[in-house]
């Protein structure tokens, strides 16, 4: 197998965990060995739906997924479980960013694809340390939000690269800095260690959004500012949340404009 597309389409439709995983790590090897390559032959991408994942966690309501305090071993095994949920959607994520948009440019597809393997990595770490705190992927209730979304803009890639990486995974370098704190505070030095990991790579991946967000607009002459903005009341109503981590996303490659209008929508809301 020679296609980019079909290779993508395996690591997204994997169900058990390990799978995927050694299915990411090894197309992007392939990849950048140059023997995957986007054919403009392949079968058109199917309608979207539920991407392979295990049977558990339950997914449930995001008001339903508890919150715990980080001052047990089940708390903090209950928020590594979370962001163990978010790494894993994130892996499904890229490789339906590689299977389903198609005639981008080679870089895009070397993007999501190395993208993909960073979560695996994510996944990989963030599960050896659900296991040294006594638990497994799947033990608690989690929510969909993230795949919700890659629903909802499957029929458009500007959407998708303006609303999944740049809104809800970048979500997670403003929220990722209180993390840290509070697992420090705790003595929770091993976990810290990971989202160092995770928070720092996570800037390219956010980065890598909105690279392919502004070639997206100037392929279609919008101005990447509104158009942004008007994506954002399209598609998240009420739900765009601050405060925003400012030297992350300048780092990944928002503007102080761009930054200022953000905090001002959302403090409107």
């Amino acid at each position: 197998m020679t296609d980019l597309h079909t290779a993508a389409k395996r690591c997204l439709d994997a169900c058990d965990p390990a799978e995927k995983l050694r299915l990411t790590h090894a197309t992007w090897a392939l990849l950048q060995a140059g023997e995957l390559h986007p054919d403009p032959g392949s079968p058109a991408s199917e309608t979207i739906g539920a991407p392979g994942r295990p049977e558990r966690p339950q997914l449930v309501p995001q008001r339903q997924v508890p919150h715990r305090g980080l001052g047990t071993p089940e708390g903090r095994a209950a928020l590594v479980h979370a962001v163990a949920h978010i790494e894993f959607n994130a892996i499904n994520l890229a490789w339906d960013a590689v299977y389903r948009f198609r005639g981008m440019p080679a870089d895009y597809y070397r993007d999501w694809a190395s993208c993909a393997n960073d979560e695996a990595r994510h996944f990989a770490l963030l599960s050896d340390r659900l296991a040294e705190l006594g638990h497994a992927y799947g033990d608690f209730d989690a929510h969909n939000g993230l795949w919700e979304m890659a629903e909802k803009t499957a029929h458009h890639d500007t959407a998708r690269m303006a609303l999944v990486p740049r809104v809800l995974e970048a979500r997670g370098l403003d929220v990722t800095p209180g993390m840290i704190e509070r697992l420090r505070a705790v003595g929770d030095e091993r976990t810290v260690e990971i989202l160092h990991v995770i928070l720092r790579e996570e800037v390219a991946h956010v980065a890598a959004g909105t690279r392919w967000f502004r070639w997206c607009c100037e392929r279609d002459r919008l101005d990447p500012r509104e158009t942004f903005l008007d994506l954002l009341r399209d598609y998240m109503g009420r739900n765009l949340r601050g405060p925003f981590n400012r030297p992350a996303r300048l780092e990944a490659g928002f503007d102080e404009e761009e930054l200022d209008r953000l905090t001002a929508l959302a403090a409107a809301l």
